[in-house]
């Protein structure tokens, strides 16, 4: 970790210097590959908790729905807390909370490891969900802070690390905990250690830059007035309509298409995690394009384009074969990713000043709602069939269209009062 010592102490003292607007907008890339390392991390572990599902179902006889509710649990003490941590940190900033958040999940994936009832499962992954909570508000306004003008381009990097942890986190499940048993979670609380000193460190630039930004910041929410308080509303109105089809459709895959797999094919539980592993991959491919494509396109463009051009794929995928599937959960995880980074950077525009507090809302809502999503999902498939269930979630993509109706923030249209 020396290294790391030694990138964070060099950051600090070139800082010193950037006290002018023009060298507060430039891109910190160290602090930002911190962020996405650390946030790489955070989800990696987070995606333990639906990459053991199988384990879990088989050893203590869970149906659909007791799964659908376990994401449920994880996902509204992920969601709840993430704007209220937003709101209280935009006034009262809290660098070592990206520790802290980190200590929960440490916590949660402990008592996971050793759970021998379905309460005690639900006690730890709440855990977890809590340490979400607190870590990805102020990770995102770190990578807000470090993206001077390339703020498409800075999400985009901490979302692609995040990204790549979810993707990761099944192939080591199946490497370390399948074979084994449930106590071998606890090889992941490696991960963790190294988290909890990886955003340590980043926490000592974050305390330090929030004093040279204060005045940037005030300058940026009495300059950015381009739209009314009407369009505003109506545009996070619209936003979070996309987050909602984009994240049932999510959660859908992530909770249940291992089962899926399992069930239409007959695949083995590590065939099946193969296929988790490519749609989650092709996530983290696509979301690296999508926060640069917003700088230079436009953001409302990347987003109508990102989830309704994920359509066509996920309407074919419940027709088709083994292979196909493959084809497909890859372009529908590699279109519809790019959506995340420019909905948030674009929601971050229309409200400068208050980067946490949106953060925290945007990731709280699609944790929130992919968790209800998931809950409501597992009783259907006990109901009616894990394919029933996959036919009806091709359509989600389809609400992408209203996307359309986001207004152009580079077009100067005055705020009214």
């Amino acid at each position: 970790m020396t290294f790391g010592f030694s990138v964070y102490d060099i950051q600090m003292r070139k800082s010193l210097k950037l006290t002018s607007d023009s060298n507060l907008e430039k891109t910190v890339y160290p602090i930002l590959f911190a962020i996405a390392s650390g946030h790489f991390i955070n989800d990696l572990l987070q995606i333990v908790i639906p990459s053991v599902y199988p384990l879990l179902k088989d050893t203590y006889q869970l149906s659909f729905t007791q799964i659908g509710f376990i994401t449920l649990v994880y996902q509204l003490t992920a969601s709840l807390l993430q704007p209220i941590v937003g709101n209280y940190t935009d006034k009262n900033p809290q660098p070592y909370s990206l520790t802290i958040g980190m200590i929960f999940t440490l916590l949660g994936l402990s008592l996971l490891a050793f759970a021998n009832s379905y309460a005690f499962i639900l006690f730890a992954v709440a855990l977890v969900g809590i340490g979400s909570s607190i870590f990805h508000p102020e990770a995102s306004k770190v990578a807000y802070l470090a993206a001077g003008k390339r703020r498409g381009l800075a999400q985009s990097i901490f979302q692609v690390g995040g990204n790549s942890g979810t993707a990761l986190g099944p192939l080591l499940v199946i490497a370390i905990v399948m074979p084994r048993g449930q106590l071998y979670i606890l090889w992941f609380l490696l991960l963790a250690v190294v988290g909890i000193v990886l955003l340590g460190n980043v926490a000592k630039w974050y305390k330090f830059r929030l004093n040279l930004q204060k005045r940037r910041e005030k300058q940026l929410s009495e300059s950015l007035v381009n739209i009314s308080k009407k369009q505003v509303k109506v545009s996070i109105f619209i936003l979070l309509v996309l987050i909602f089809s984009k994240y049932i459709y999510m959660t859908s895959i992530s909770s249940y298409f291992t089962f899926y797999l399992m069930e239409k094919f007959q695949v083995t539980v590590r065939e099946s995690q193969f296929y988790l592993f490519l749609f989650f991959g092709a996530v983290a491919a696509g979301t690296l394009l999508g926060g640069p494509l917003g700088d230079k396109f436009g953001r409302k463009y990347v987003i109508w384009f990102s989830i309704l051009g994920s359509a066509p794929f996920a309407l074919l995928l419940p027709y088709v074969d083994l292979f196909w599937t493959g084809v497909l959960i890859f372009l529908v995880g590699f279109i519809l990713s790019s959506a995340f980074s420019a909905i948030l950077v674009y929601a971050q525009e229309l409200l400068p000043g208050k980067i946490g507090m949106i953060s925290g809302f945007f990731f709280g809502f699609a944790c929130g709602i992919a968790g209800l999503g998931s809950a409501i999902l597992g009783v259907m498939a006990d109901a009616t069939g894990i394919e029933w269930v996959y036919r009806l979630c091709s359509f989600l993509p389809l609400m992408g269209i209203i996307a359309w109706f986001l207004p152009n923030l580079n077009k100067t249209i005055l705020r009214k009062k």
